[in-house]
């Protein structure tokens, strides 16, 4: 929970610079062919605001379905993040174009970088350059970025989950030293362990010699297997309590609480040694401890995270179908922005769980990923990527619209918005490295997962992958079936 605000600022960082840049380079193409400020104003609305506020919708949608996530934290995720890009509607829709009313052609662009700007064209070259070479082999460009993405995405297949991890915690920490003190002395499962709580259901009851009995079975059965340090237990608090109705056991793993074999251990007590010991099968018994719900939070994330993902892509479907008149580009942008969120996974396991560059990042290395991050990743690389695709299909709609062929919309806007989309991933990819600097293993995961997702979606993906789908679908990019049209 203590991660919630550093993230949600993060989002709205990177959404504000996303909107504020694409309004300024509208409202600068503007000036070049309005005499009237106020009226270029109008026209960048027009367009650019309009666009702002498709992507900020979508974005809205993608974060308000963590709600779904019967998760306390991930929930709070939900609700501040979904606030974050309405705040950063509202914002560009009002202030920043009395801004730019009031600064005029002063706020364009300052006259000492009229020099830099100019240049623009020229840096414009290699991107037509490029597109030119899309357009004139769309096949063999296409078939080259999906390879490469998707043998990128393959370290994915070896992702494991823990809920978190005590050997993530930065080691010149002085809790670290005592954690790992005790750890050697007492077991590494002996900082969180794993708690069976009883209600024998009337007093004196946890005091019987058939509860003795039943008690000294089940420890002697569970002290069996090979997986745990101690069973520990007794006839007097913290094991019973005062009314002697309640019996606590509780159990010490060899691995600390999120490991594999923590959580092989919990499952082991909830479906073999409770089922098979000597108590009465009315009595109610519970495992809990931090080994147990973090077991608990890892099914409720593996149930949960599909129906999540769901809902967040038809959400983006239907809304990007309503506007560009089409149900090819919407499925065409959610398989690349899966795409795009498989490679940042894969590259998490590759710099923490196999080392790769982990030495020069400083990064942790760990077995298993934490299981927030995956969701959180999804959330917020789906709008951050899905700003950047919005960008370019309003730029090739509005070329479109005005009779241009299907290669000529995709060269020109890219040259008109793929500027504006790689200063927008710099500054976001920027600040999520600052994450990655950081000393816990989750927040370093997450600002690698999300700093790789930004950059492999603005360069590979947008540069390459989506010009050259389009060009391969040609007029079907814009196919819409007559059931859809006969309702508008």
């Amino acid at each position: 929970v203590l991660y919630i605000p550093n993230i949600v600022a993060l989002i709205g960082l990177g959404l504000a610079v996303d909107y504020s840049l694409l309004i300024q380079h509208r409202f600068r193409s503007e000036l070049k062919v309005n005499s009237s400020v106020d009226q270029a104003v109008i026209e960048t609305m027009r367009s650019a605001g309009r666009t702002v506020v498709l992507s900020g919708f979508i974005v809205t949608g993608g974060l308000a379905c963590l709600l779904l996530m019967p998760i306390p934290f991930v929930r709070s995720l939900g609700v501040a993040g979904a606030l974050v890009p309405l705040i950063s509607i509202a914002c560009a829709l009002t202030l920043q174009p009395a801004l730019l009313s009031y600064f005029g052609r002063k706020g364009s662009t300052p006259r000492k970088f009229h020099g830099i700007w100019e240049r623009e064209r020229g840096a414009n070259s290699l991107i037509t350059r490029v597109t030119k070479l899309v357009i004139k082999k769309p096949k063999l460009v296409f078939l080259t970025s999906t390879f490469t993405l998707l043998i990128a995405a393959t370290p994915m297949l070896s992702l494991s989950l823990t809920p978190s991890s005590m050997s993530a915690i930065p080691k010149n920490l002085e809790s670290a030293a005592a954690l790992n003190w005790a750890a050697e002395k007492a077991g590494a499962g002996s900082i969180t362990p794993i708690a069976i709580i009883m209600d024998l259901g009337s007093s004196g009851a946890a005091l019987s010699n058939e509860s003795k009995s039943a008690r000294i079975a089940l420890a002697n059965s569970i002290s069996a297997n090979p997986e745990v340090f101690t069973v520990a237990g007794g006839e007097k608090s913290p094991y019973i309590d005062a009314t002697g109705r309640y019996l606590r056991i509780l159990v010490i793993s060899k691995s600390e609480f999120g490991s594999p074999q923590t959580q092989a251990l919990v499952k082991e007590i909830r479906e073999k040694y409770l089922p098979e010991s000597e108590f009465p099968k009315t009595v109610p018994i519970f495992v809990g401890g931090a080994a147990a719900q973090g077991v608990d939070l890892i099914e409720k994330l593996k149930s949960t995270l599909p129906l999540i993902i769901l809902f967040t892509l038809l959400f983006a479907f239907f809304l990007l179908a309503r506007t560009f008149k089409s149900i090819v580009l919407p499925l065409k942008a959610i398989v690349l922005n899966l795409l795009s969120t498989s490679v940042s996974y894969a590259a998490i396991v590759l710099v923490f769980k196999y080392g790769v560059g982990s030495t020069l990042l400083n990064t942790h290395q760990v077995e298993e990923i934490e299981a927030w991050v995956l969701i959180f990743i999804f959330a917020i690389l789906f709008g951050l990527t899905m700003d950047y695709e919005v960008f370019l299909l309003s730029r090739m709609k509005e070329a479109i619209d005005l009779g241009a062929t299907n290669e000529h919309a995709i060269e020109e806007s890219l040259a008109k918005t793929i500027g504006v989309i790689t200063a927008a991933a710099a500054v976001m990819f920027v600040a999520v490295m600052g994450l990655a600097s950081g000393h816990f293993a989750g927040l370093q995961e997450l600002g690698i997962g999300l700093a790789v997702g930004v950059a492999i979606d603005a360069t590979i993906i947008r540069t390459f992958l989506l010009p050259s789908t389009m060009v391969l679908l040609g007029r079907w990019n814009w196919w819409l079936p007559k059931l859809f049209t006969s309702q508008r």
